[in-house]
């Protein structure tokens, strides 16, 4: 009886871990709304001043853009800076971060109005909100 009650624990385990919080990357904006994440945000380098994005726009450091792996191209998502509260609306137009731990990359004057550039990283929540 005991190893059928662990085994039993093991499944419902195994089926909730199993469970997605996320749309898949090819579902519409609007099934992204409410999706949250926390993590590190970072920001583009001056090397990057009027490159194409992922979208073929061109990168801007005073736009409030952003670069995601997922979500799709003009979703607004609210970044928020953990340790002061400040946020800030970005449209996503570009993909990346590709480096572990780092859940959006920011552009330069986006990541400014919620902290410090010389910093380099932020803890952040973010949070689709169109």
């Amino acid at each position: 009886m005991n190893l059928f009650k662990w085994l039993s624990l093991v499944a419902v385990i195994l089926a909730v871990t199993g469970c997605s919080t996320a749309p898949s990357p090819s579902a519409s904006r609007g099934e992204w709304v409410g999706y949250k994440r926390s993590g590190q945000a970072s920001f583009y380098a001056d090397k990057f001043q009027g490159r194409k994005t992922a979208n073929g726009e061109r990168y801007r450091h005073g736009a409030n853009t952003a670069a995601h792996r997922k979500l799709p191209f003009g979703s607004k998502v609210k970044v928020t800076n953990t340790r002061n509260g400040k946020s800030v609306v970005v449209r996503i137009n570009d993909r990346g971060p590709f480096v572990r731990g780092r859940v959006i990359d920011l552009s330069k004057s986006a990541f400014a109005r919620i902290g410090n550039p010389s910093a380099g990283l932020l803890n952040v929540k973010i949070e689709v909100v169109r």
